[in-house]
């Protein structure tokens, strides 16, 4: 992949968020950190207190079900998603970006994109569907270079 002398690069997943810069060239990316966003968000099984609920039909053939049980971890990841977007729209608005790459795992992505403003998706150069947050900078250039 291609990166564009001044790109940005968002690596993220559903709970952190580094913003990049390229200040090289595309043949040789060189990423400046120019943000990074991280929140705390604990395994579901630490957010909820109650199994999931059951309904009983009192009348009829007796049915019994199970009501899906919220999960909280994924909501807190969505809601980091979205602010997210919201924050690469407000960049985007001010004009700090021409061209911009998303790496992140398959569903934050998918959440992004529902997130995503029009000049975001304007400015939207690439996407990389993989987990880099834990990686170092130099690993996630070389990563970005071979796709």
């Amino acid at each position: 992949m291609q990166l564009a002398h001044n790109s940005f690069v968002v690596v993220a997943d559903g709970r952190k968020m580094m913003l990049l810069r390229n200040e090289g060239d595309a043949a040789y990316p060189n990423l400046e950190v120019v943000d990074v966003d991280a929140q705390d968000n604990p395994a579901d099984r630490d957010q909820s207190s109650d199994r999931p609920g059951r309904s009983f039909q009192s009348f009829g053939l007796g049915h019994r079900s199970a009501y899906q049980e919220t999960d909280f971890h994924q909501l807190e990841e969505d809601r980091f998603a979205a602010g997210m977007a919201d924050i690469l729209k407000q960049r985007a608005l001010r004009g700090e970006f021409d061209a911009l790459v998303v790496v992140a795992p398959p569903t934050t992505l998918g959440e992004l994109r529902k997130h995503y403003h029009k000049a975001v998706t304007e400015r939207l150069t690439g996407e990389v569907a993989k987990d880099l947050t834990g990686h170092p900078i130099d690993q996630i250039e070389q990563i970005l270079i071979s796709s």
